[in-house]
């Protein structure tokens, strides 16, 4: 996929963003989900989890194994979470329902207790503060137009990590900030821009 392309046509002749047709498990992500405004602590949680154990790894490996993540972190009820000990962690590792990393774990426990010790609705407006404003944004055409880290996304992460959060690096705080609507990357020509809808 050129970073070079803009939108393309799928199957349904609507125009999408060509990531959002490179695998069937992306389409419906890429057109109900991915830069739709997102809110709540456990539903933010959960991204910032699935971002973090994306690193390095490829997001459709993350999305064919979202029901395992599910199940292994309790939906990501945060104090759920919260409350695992080393055993949780020893047992997540031998879970082929998720990615066996056990940093990665260990940094969705921590960061569970770290929310926990936020009121309630605390992570929601933390993490929306760092929503740009879209006028002063340009709107992508093309994949090559889409940023991987921005001064936000920057700020964002260095602000989580004083509080104690893991893996919020810049671009895994962009990638956040892309899934859950702070900012709308699909691209100029793509019908979901703006929460267009299926």
């Amino acid at each position: 996929m050129s970073a070079a392309a803009g939108a393309v046509a799928g199957p349904d002749g609507r125009l999408r963003c060509p990531w959002g047709l490179s695998a069937e498990d992306y389409v419906a992500y890429h057109d109900t989900e991915w830069g739709r405004p997102l809110h709540g602590d456990q539903a933010l949680f959960e991204r910032l989890c699935l971002e973090a154990f994306q690193s390095g790894l490829s997001w459709l490996t993350i999305l064919r194994r979202r029901e395992g993540f599910r199940s292994a972190f309790r939906d990501f009820s945060v104090p759920a979470v919260a409350a695992f000990t080393a055993a949780d962690v020893e047992r997540l590792l031998t879970d082929t329902g998720i990615i066996r990393n056990r940093a990665k774990i260990e940094a969705a426990v921590n960061n569970a207790r770290v929310i926990a010790g936020l009121a309630g609705g605390e992570l929601d407006a933390l993490i929306w503060s760092y929503a740009p404003d879209p006028a002063g944004r340009p709107v992508p055409r093309t994949l090559a137009d889409v940023p991987a880290v921005t001064p936000e996304s920057t700020a964002l992460a260095k602000d989580l990590k004083k509080r104690g959060f893991r893996f919020v690096g810049p671009t895994t705080a962009y990638a956040l900030m892309q899934a859950c609507g702070l900012v709308d990357d699909h691209l100029a020509d793509c019908f979901a821009r703006g929460g267009g809808t299926a």
